[in-house]
């Protein structure tokens, strides 16, 4: 179980693929652990060398009290690049890991040799708003039923929910080991996020995925950050809600893999 101290605070990573492959790294969603990517590992790191980690407040890594911030996130993935000797990456996230993504981006240029943005926003409208804020109220009650039915409706289409009941019921048990205190606190660095007069500063080449029927963080924060990064290319997933790497993974990978080959250190 590797973890390294960052800030801190003690972080848990992952290492897969070939050592002297480029390095991508992918940050989670709030909700997400390590072991969320397991459609994405297998197929990633046989061409890239892949870095997974949970950040501050979530899983295996420390929970210290907040408050937390996304630009301490971005500061904690450069801790963690720098004790594991990585000088540059593909950066990418979905969702929360994305915001942080962007983040990161924005504070170290220099380290970000590519841009990967799924499902993120880079600021929160009303709606979004209230909805986290549902998220916290349900999380306060530390009843796992509770958070469990005031989120997954809004991060998995109604299809997806249908057709895998065993999934959903995997999810409430995993909702069960939860430390909502933080969770609440990942929850309140999300709802100050606000970036979107800064994402034209971003030079890295960048990608910016969502799923069409994305109801939390959708399409139009899509369009609006693909707009906004200068040659930025969006792509949207057809059948997808807001969790695009578990509904279709297999679009998911040839999407990510399809980008990192034209902007790989090789290929420039």
């Amino acid at each position: 179980m590797p973890r390294v101290k960052v800030n801190d605070v003690n972080l848990y990573y992952e290492m897969h693929g070939p050592e002297e492959a480029e390095m991508l790294v992918l940050s989670n969603g709030i909700l997400m652990s390590t072991a969320s990517w397991a459609f994405q590992v297998p197929v990633i790191a046989r061409h890239y060398r892949l870095l997974l980690y949970d950040c501050r407040g979530m899983w295996q890594s420390d929970h210290p009290p907040g408050p937390y911030t996304m630009e301490q996130h971005a500061d904690d993935l450069a801790g963690l690049l720098d004790a594991l000797g990585i000088p540059w990456a593909h950066i990418g996230g979905i969702s929360y890991g994305g915001e942080i993504s962007m983040v990161f981006a924005l504070r170290y240029p220099e380290r970000t040799r590519s841009l990967i943005v799924a499902d993120a926003v880079s600021h929160v409208e009303p709606m979004l708003r209230t909805v986290v804020e549902g998220w916290i109220a349900a999380a306060r009650t530390g009843e796992a039923r509770a958070f469990f039915s005031a989120t997954v409706p809004w991060n998995f289409s109604a299809r997806f929910i249908r057709e895998h009941p065993d999934l959903m019921a995997q999810a409430l048990e995993r909702y069960a080991l939860l430390d909502y205190p933080a969770v609440i606190r990942l929850c309140e660095a999300f709802l100050n996020l606000n970036i979107t007069d800064r994402l034209g500063e971003i030079r890295a080449p960048t990608c910016v995925i969502v799923g069409e029927e994305d109801i939390l963080k959708g399409r139009a924060f899509a369009e609006e950050i693909a707009h906004r990064i200068p040659g930025a290319e969006l792509h949207i997933i057809p059948r997808a809600g807001h969790a695009t790497c578990w509904e279709q993974p297999q679009v998911f990978n040839s999407i990510l893999l399809g980008f990192l080959t034209k902007n790989s250190a090789k290929g420039r």
